[in-house]
C-alpha cells in the first residue's frame, strides 16, 4: 500500500546526467503527540500556529476536554488534516484525537471496555501497516491525592497493552503514544526522592511501564539520547519550568517493527501553550507499506 503524506522537489544534477533535473523526496513522516489541556485554549494560544513550526504529518491529541458538538468548525475539520476525535461522558474532562495529513484506513475508538471508554482515553488509527494508539493514561491521584485511582490506572495499562499488543501479532508497525502520566526511571523525574509516594512515580505504576519495556516496546526518546534534564511536564505552580524542574511522562513508545523506521526522537520543551510540552519522532513513510 502507498499512503501519500509530503514530498518535495530538489534539483539534482551530475556529470552524467546532463542537464538540471528534479527529483522527487520524500520528507520523513512526523508524528507528534501533546497533551494540549483543553484543545480550545490550546486553539486561542495560538495552536495552528505552532502546528506550523512542528509540522507534523500526524498529530496525537491528548486532553481534548470538549465534545465534537462544542467545537469550532476549525477544530472539527482543521484545514490540511482529516480530524478523528473519541469523547469522554463527563463534560470538560479527558478525550483524545487524531490530525492527519492522510485519510486513516481504519480508526478505532473506543476499544469496548466500558469502565475504560466513558473517560475516552484511546484512540487508534491505521494507515496501512503503521498503527498509532494515542491514549491518554489515567492519573493515579483520586480524590485529595490519594492515590486511591492507582488500581484502576494499572488496569487501564494492562487493557491497553493487551490491545496493542495484538496489533503486534498482526503484523501492524506500532506506536503508542500520549501522556503516560508515569516517570520511568530516576533520570526521568528532576525529584525522584521527593516524590516517592506520589501517582507517577510508584514502585507498581513504574514497574508496570518497565514491563512494556521488558516486552520489546522502545522508548524512543531514549534511543537518541540517553542523558538527564529532558522532561514533558511541569507544575503550573511558581517557576518550575523556567528551573526546569520536571517530570518525563509522555512518550513515544514502538514496537520493534516500527523501531526499525524511525530516524529521530524529539521534545520541544520551547513549545508552551500547556503544562505538557509535544514529544515526537520522524520515520520514514515506507513503514506505511
Amino acid at each position: 500500500m502507498v499512503v501519500r503524506w509530503r514530498s518535495r522537489f530538489i534539483p539534482q544534477s551530475s556529470p552524467l546526467s546532463g542537464p538540471l533535473q528534479c527529483v522527487t523526496v520524500t520528507d520523513p513522516l512526523r508524528i507528534i503527540s501533546w497533551n494540549v489541556g483543553g484543545l480550545r485554549a490550546a486553539a486561542r494560544k495560538g495552536l495552528r500556529r505552532k502546528l506550523r513550526g512542528l509540522s507534523p504529518d500526524i498529530f496525537a491529541i491528548q486532553e481534548v476536554r470538549a465534545r465534537v458538538d462544542q467545537m469550532t468548525r476549525a477544530l472539527h475539520h482543521p484545514r490540511g488534516f482529516v480530524a478523528r476525535y473519541v469523547d469522554a461522558e463527563r463534560p470538560g474532562y479527558s478525550g483524545v484525537g487524531i490530525w492527519s495529513r492522510a485519510e486513516p484506513d481504519e480508526v478505532v475508538g473506543p476499544l469496548g471496555e466500558p469502565r475504560f471508554d466513558c473517560e475516552g482515553r484511546v484512540i487508534i488509527a491505521r494507515w496501512g501497516r503503521l498503527a498509532i494508539a494515542n491514549v491518554y493514561f489515567p492519573n493515579g491521584n483520586g480524590t485529595d491525592r490519594s492515590n486511591d485511582r492507582v488500581p484502576y490506572k494499572l488496569d487501564f495499562y494492562r487493557y491497553v497493552f493487551d490491545a496493542v499488543q495484538r496489533r503486534r501479532k498482526a503484523g501492524q508497525r506500532v506506536f503508542v503514544v500520549g501522556d503516560f502520566n508515569t516517570a520511568r526511571a530516576p533520570i526521568d523525574l528532576a525529584r525522584p526522592k521527593g516524590n516517592k509516594h506520589t501517582s507517577g512515580w510508584l514502585p507498581e505504576e513504574v514497574a508496570e511501564l518497565a514491563r512494556w519495556i521488558d516486552a520489546g516496546w522502545v522508548d524512543t526518546f531514549r534511543a537518541f539520547e540517553p542523558g538527564p534534564g529532558h522532561y514533558t511536564w511541569w507544575s503550573t505552580r511558581g517557576d518550575v519550568r523556567a528551573r526546569n524542574i520536571g517530570w518525563r511522562i509522555d512518550y513515544v513508545l514502538a514496537s520493534p517493527a516500527a523501531m526499525r523506521f524511525v530516524r529521530n526522537a524529539m521534545i520541544y520543551p520551547r513549545v508552551m501553550g500547556s503544562d505538557h510540552c509535544p514529544v515526537g519522532v520522524d520515520v520514514d513513510p515506507a513503514i506505511c507499506s
